[in-house]
């Protein structure tokens, strides 16, 4: 079983890595120029060129920097990162347990504490800043993010992934719930910080931000953990919308596709302005997601009633 987490961990570094070189190759046609291609056939080794610079650099501390939370924060994201891979539904082992949606929830929510102590710890007044409005944004959107996957409960009655694929096997729910899908995918470029929602790495007006004290292996870290969550976000949507079997290769061409999507909106869509943000949180996407719960739950009770009744 060990054995098995293990595997899956090195899986999960190897497809970020390479998830890496995808992002910059897409990026490099889309604005008309090559993407990385010196560094073994056609570029494929510079994922590996990367890790070696990154971990061999010389770490720095800022001088007045509080260098225990400085240096431990990054750790705690990534492990919070690879933590989250746990819930990813299994056919067989530890791994598919019957709670995994609630333990998506109080992972994934425990992650705006790494990126509020790096900002805080580093010392910085654009650190602070970034990280404070990537705790906003997080928390902002994952208020809609809990209600739509409330949404989805009164659908399956099951708080365990692997129920979500086997509603799935005569009709995707993407059918269903078209706009839901598509609010789900907004929240999901909000809750990891992509474009255009990157205010936490706003480089026109936060050099950086709240990574922006970071360097070597720390920051290589914090890059882990993003694209780990990239990742993780694309097979979660995968497995609500696009309901697959997991022996099947068409599998991980789905989050293939998801993962393909992040990149796409990077380099299509300029940055979001922080006010409209906030407002499409709140004013938008929380009251039509609570309608669609209440619709939902009212269906749920309507076929509670006619099957007790009959």
């Amino acid at each position: 079983m060990f054995m098995t987490f293990v595997i899956m961990i090195i899986c999960v570094l190897v497809g970020v890595a390479f998830l890496t070189l995808l992002e910059r190759k897409v990026l490099g046609y889309i604005q008309f120029r090559k993407g990385p291609n010196k560094v073994g056939f056609n570029g494929i080794l510079q994922p590996f060129g990367d890790a070696i610079k990154l971990f061999t650099k010389e770490q720095m501390f800022p001088f007045k920097s509080n260098y225990i939370y400085f240096y431990l924060s990054p750790m705690f994201g990534f492990f919070l990162a690879l933590l989250l891979w746990n819930c990813m539904p299994f056919f067989s082992f530890y791994f598919n347990f019957s709670y995994s949606l609630l333990f998506f929830l109080c992972v994934s929510s425990l992650g705006v504490y790494g990126i509020m102590l790096s900002g805080w710890s580093s010392n910085s007044g654009y650190a602070l800043l970034g990280s404070v409005r990537s705790i906003a944004q997080t928390i902002s959107y994952e208020v809609s993010l809990v209600v739509i996957l409330m949404s989805f409960l009164f659908m399956v009655y099951s708080f365990n992934f692997f129920d979500f694929v086997k509603f799935q096997e005569n009709v995707w729910f993407i059918f269903m719930v078209l706009p839901l899908s598509f609010m789900w995918l907004v929240i999901c470029l909000a809750e990891t910080n992509r474009s255009p929602f990157d205010f936490s790495e706003g480089e026109s007006e936060l050099v950086s931000g709240f990574n922006v004290e970071y360097s070597s292996g720390s920051f290589a870290l914090i890059f882990l953990a993003e694209y780990s969550n990239i990742l993780f976000m694309s097979m979660v949507s995968v497995i609500l919308f696009l309901g697959s079997l997991f022996n099947f290769y068409f599998f991980g061409l789905k989050i293939m596709i998801f993962s393909f999507f992040w990149i796409w909106v990077r380099g299509t869509l300029p940055r979001y302005r922080y006010d409209k943000l906030m407002n499409l949180a709140w004013k938008i996407y929380l009251p039509f997601s609570l309608n669609f719960f209440i619709f939902m739950y009212s269906l749920s009770m309507i076929n509670l009633v006619f099957f007790d009744f009959f």
